[in-house]
C-alpha cells in the first residue's frame, strides 16, 4: 500500500468527491489504475483519516460501494443551510424577474415591474438577498432610480463564464411561442 503511486489517494478523493452514488472498490480502482485491493487499503486510510481528524465529512462504505457523506452530527446545519431560502428554489416570479434582469440590464424597478405588469419590488429584494442581482449604478434621469444587473453568482449558479453565453432572446421566444401552439402550459 505504502508503494501507491501518490497521486491515487487525492484522485480516489476527488472521484468521490463528484460521484452523486456508491463506487464499488474495482471501479475506483480502475479509475485510478490500481489493483482493488490497494484501493480498498487507501479508502479506509481515507475513511481512517476523516474520522481521526473530526472532518464534516465522511467516507463510508454503504450500498456496495464507497461514498462520501457528511458526519450525522453536522445534519442540523447542513440541513438549516439547505433549507435557508438563499438556497431555497425560485418561484415563477423570480425566474421571470431574473431573466428581465439578465437580459436587459441595467434595469431599473420600474422598468422591471413594466415589463411584468406587477409590482416586483419585494422580487428584487428577494433575488438581490440571494446575491442573484446587485445594485449597479444609478439612472441618470429625475429621481437617479437604482440600477439592478447580475452577479458573479447569477453566473456561477448558471454555469455562464459571462452574459453573452445566454441563449438569443429570439431562441426563447421562438420555444415559447411553439410551446404555445401546442398547448403547453408556460
Amino acid at each position: 500500500m505504502n508503494d501507491l503511486p501518490a497521486e491515487v489517494r487525492p484522485a480516489l478523493e476527488a472521484i468521490l468527491f463528484v460521484s452523486d452514488e456508491p463506487m464499488t472498490a474495482t471501479v475506483l480502482a480502475q479509475a485510478v489504475e490500481c489493483g482493488r485491493r490497494d484501493a480498498e487499503a487507501a479508502l479506509r486510510e481515507l475513511a481512517s483519516q476523516y474520522e481521526q481528524r473530526g472532518s464534516g465529512i465522511r467516507l463510508r462504505e454503504v450500498g456496495g460501494g464507497w461514498r462520501m457523506m457528511t458526519d450525522p452530527a453536522a445534519a442540523p446545519y447542513v440541513e438549516q443551510f439547505v433549507l435557508s431560502s438563499r438556497h431555497a428554489r425560485l418561484t415563477k416570479a423570480s425566474l421571470e424577474t431574473l431573466a428581465i434582469v439578465a437580459y436587459k440590464q441595467p434595469v431599473t424597478r420600474h422598468q422591471v415591474s413594466s415589463i411584468r405588469g406587477v409590482n416586483s419590488d419585494g422580487v428584487l429584494r428577494a433575488l438581490m438577498e440571494r446575491g442573484l442581482i446587485e445594485e449597479v449604478g444609478r439612472d441618470e434621469g429625475p429621481g437617479r432610480a437604482v440600477l439592478h444587473g447580475t452577479t458573479v453568482e447569477f453566473l456561477e449558479r448558471l454555469g455562464l463564464a459571462s452574459l453573452s453565453q445566454l441563449p438569443p432572446m429570439v431562441q426563447l421566444l421562438d420555444e415559447v411561442e411553439a410551446e404555445r401552439a401546442v398547448g403547453l402550459p408556460d
